[in-house]
């Protein structure tokens, strides 16, 4: 069975940002990490599209991908968040369990975005109109 990224992910380190409420992410070489054991588990090549923050484009992380010939990554372009599914369930999330909610603590926020994730992650149909809004399809290979 598949593994999440959070049971794949479980024995990487997370990194502190240095503030005592701050999030917690992370490194070019947790990605590598997480990468390599997803490659290990799935025993076959991945093809990986990301965006554009910092990390993800990190010249360590970019080295070992061109190092690796079973991972292929992809950019977007910085300003294409039409073609980015991912925004589709933010916005899912902006207007449904994030919407008219005062937030007590930083922990409350982070309860109700995992209880929102969870329940689009197991509405297909949401997840299948995020994607049909970027106009994308999805092809076996």
């Amino acid at each position: 069975m598949l593994q999440t990224r959070s049971q794949v992910a479980g024995d990487l380190p997370a990194r502190d940002d240095g503030n005592r409420d701050g999030r917690k992410s992370f490194s070019w070489r947790d990605y590598r990490d997480l990468l390599i054991a997803a490659h290990q588990q799935l025993d076959g090549p991945i093809v990986l599209i990301r965006d554009n923050p910092n990390v993800h484009k990190a010249a360590g992380l970019r080295e070992s991908a061109e190092s690796r010939d079973w991972l292929t990554i992809h950019y977007l372009s910085p300003y294409v968040s039409d073609l980015n599914p991912v925004e589709g369930i933010w916005s899912l999330l902006r207007r449904g369990w994030l919407s008219n909610v005062a937030f007590s603590t930083p922990e409350h926020l982070v309860q109700t975005v995992r209880r929102g994730l969870r329940h689009i992650q197991y509405r297909s149909d949401l997840i299948d109109g995020c994607l049909a809004e970027t106009s994308l399809t999805i092809r076996p290979a």
